[in-house]
């Protein structure tokens, strides 16, 4: 996925496996050195008590004094193997830990680094300031789509969420030029600020535009009065999640089929998305019995519409029996009440559908005003 952390597994084999393996060698050595010293103690007559007591003393050489007198060869012998052994054991056992440790930490501040390369790496990309539904949202789309990108977030609980998802993630300000620029936005293709702050969306917006004036910028506003706002801040687009959800709602009132049919049919689908890439729609609207262009033919619903839609396609009382569909209507086709019209829309589809669903005296009074 675009945006992924690569795998640190090689790593942690490599780097820390050597280390890791010396320490537990090092701790089985000790510990049988412990248990034989003790036994050798033991069979010179010592207690138990007394016998490990001197191998412990004596592995860690702390001096404290003999617990019996060493006054045999055989315990001067012991003691001297166990000495030397034990010593030995315990240096490399601390060398040993300082090095695991050491080498955990140099871990995480490689890990640290590599995703700064990988950043670095990045051209063309996509810069998401914040992590929140929005950001989750369009992180998860954009690596979908194999788009690279950098998530910059505030919150050190959510970046490291992010992260956890091996997304490529920078905790920070994007208020601050200098997290802007570890982002890489002097090669950035977009920016997208979708913090729920509008404040900090227009400083963010006049940070990005003038450290990268080519950058295109993508702003999200809270109020619709921050709109105008972010656009003299510099940026390009300006997205309002509250007013798309309301208009996306009042188009569901408008165009019920419309659903239905992209739903059913992945081929209409295809075509309303290449319809969009031109800046047009394909809408299905249901001809109520007393809406104003029912009762209409064709010719002369297009023309109340100045261009704002085109009929390609009547089905006849939809859904019924012997449901007749009528492709590339002529002008002379009458809009009769229950057709389901399938349109061609260009501008405001809103206005389109309350065109078909007004009543027909609300029109009417208005031309003749």
């Amino acid at each position: 996925m675009a945006g992924e952390v690569p795998d640190q597994g090689p790593v942690r084999h490599d780097v820390l496996g050597s280390p890791l393996q010396m320490l537990v060698a090092t701790l089985v050595y000790v510990g049988v050195l412990f248990v034989l010293a003790t036994l050798g103690y033991m069979a010179a007559g010592w207690t138990l008590g007394d016998a490990a007591y001197m191998v412990l003393l004596t592995i860690f050489s702390v001096g404290f004094g003999e617990v019996h007198p060493i006054d045999t060869t055989y315990l001067r012998t012991l003691t001297s193997i166990t000495i030397v052994l034990g010593c030995t054991g315990m240096i490399v056992l601390t060398g040993a830990l300082v090095q695991v440790f050491t080498l955990f930490q140099f871990r995480r501040m490689m890990g640290l680094d590599r995703m700064m390369t990988d950043i670095q790496k990045l051209n063309d990309h996509v810069i998401i300031c914040g992590f929140g539904r929005i950001g989750v949202q369009l992180a998860k789309a954009l690596g979908d789509a194999r788009r690279g990108f950098v998530i910059i977030e505030r919150s050190v609980e959510k970046a490291n969420e992010a992260k956890a998802m091996g997304l490529l993630c920078i905790a920070g300000e994007a208020t601050d030029e200098d997290t802007l620029k570890l982002a890489g936005v002097d090669k950035a293709r977009v920016l997208a600020t979708v913090l729920p702050d509008d404040a900090a969306n227009v400083f963010i917006t006049l940070s990005a535009r003038s450290l990268n004036p080519k950058l295109e910028i993508i702003a999200r506003g809270e109020a619709p009065t921050t709109e105008n706002k972010l656009f003299h801040a510099g940026a390009d687009k300006v997205v309002l999640p509250t007013h798309i959800g309301a208009e996306r709602i009042v188009e569901m009132i408008l165009y019920p089929s419309t659903v239905n049919m992209i739903h059913d049919s992945s081929e209409m689908a295809a075509r309303k998305r290449a319809l969009q890439d031109l800046g047009l729609d394909l809408e299905v609207v249901m001809a109520s019995e007393k809406g104003a262009l029912t009762g209409l033919t064709v010719g002369e619903a297009e023309r109340r519409g100045s261009g704002a839609f085109f009929v390609v396609q009547i089905d006849r009382k939809a859904g019924e029996p012997g449901a007749q569909s009528i492709t590339h209507p002529g002008e002379d086709v009458t809009i009769e009440p229950d057709d389901a019209v399938l349109l061609v829309v260009r501008g405001s589809r809103l206005a389109v559908g309350a065109m078909f669903t007004m009543p027909a005296t609300f029109i009417r009074s208005g031309r003749a005003s």
